[in-house]
């Protein structure tokens, strides 16, 4: 059965509701999210599919534009006035039975109030919400797929085996200095440049270490004696491994440094 229950009013914001499920149904498959049109076959019994599916549900997500709270006649009651509304009974079968509800609020729609809704599903006014904006689908999307991963753990793995990645992960990886999670292997790079005219600067992640450029005399960085070496003979080297000794030519173009796996190892990282 399904996770997440896509809730929507067909006046309102059905072709919203469409594409919440399409973004959702390929990040985590379909069979993970539920919306009425899409997931009822021919000939099934809706009212008994509708309930059943809300029941078993972890998430409901009611989709909500302005037209929300407003009746498809200009002139008629609000739909939420009457108890078989299907919008509203999905509402209250998914309160009632403890999932968590999540305001969706697309556009320009405004924030419920709870004088504004029947006394059974007056507790969405206070439910936790979150905006879409047609102008930042692609990021509002994203950002929902990832709170409902947190919030959901088991929606991980079918969000992984479609090669998707919740944001956290990315964001670990980031603060691991790019590993790719073997033990902290280092990430590979061929060439790393550096245009930089004049001062001292740092290279980070696992890349690391201090480069100078453009230098206009001797410079020291790191522990060691410090010899000037004349550039015919050395070139435009700089060097600050930390080893015992520290030398520089005159450098007045681009710093490169190379990072490989298979480097050989220095004798005291053996």
């Amino acid at each position: 059965m399904p996770l997440i229950f896509v809730n929507y009013r067909t006046n309102d914001e059905e072709a919203t509701a469409t594409l919440v499920d399409r973004e959702l149904s390929r990040v985590f498959g379909n069979d993970n999210v539920f919306r009425a049109s899409k997931s009822i076959g021919l000939g099934s019994r809706f009212p008994q599919e509708l309930l059943t599916a809300v029941r078993r549900s972890s998430v409901l997500l009611a989709v909500m534009g302005p037209r929300w709270l407003q009746p498809g006649d200009p002139d008629g009651p609000s739909p939420l006035e009457d108890q078989d509304d299907w919008t509203r009974r999905e509402i209250r079968e998914a309160l009632e039975t403890g999932a968590v509800v999540i305001p969706l609020l697309v556009g320009g729609a405004k924030r419920l109030r709870s004088q504004d809704l029947p006394e059974d599903i007056e507790a969405l006014a206070s439910c936790q919400y979150r905006r879409l904006s047609h102008r930042n689908a692609d990021a509002d999307l994203m950002g929902l797929a990832d709170d409902l991963v947190e919030l959901l753990p088991e929606l991980e793995a079918a969000a992984r085996s479609k090669g998707y990645r919740p944001r956290s992960a990315v964001s670990a990886a980031d603060r691991d200095g790019g590993t790719d999670g073997a033990k902290g292997a280092r990430v590979q790079a061929r060439v790393i440049k550096h245009r930089q005219h004049g001062g001292i600067g740092n290279v980070n992640g696992d890349f690391s270490g201090t480069f100078v450029s453009e230098p206009q005399g001797p410079v020291h960085t790191g522990s060691g004696h410090l010899y000037q070496a004349r550039e015919q003979y050395l070139g435009p080297r700089i060097s600050g491994d930390g080893g015992p000794v520290q030398y520089v030519g005159e450098n007045h173009g681009e710093v490169r440094q190379r990072a490989d796996r298979n480097v050989r190892p220095l004798d005291e990282e053996r």
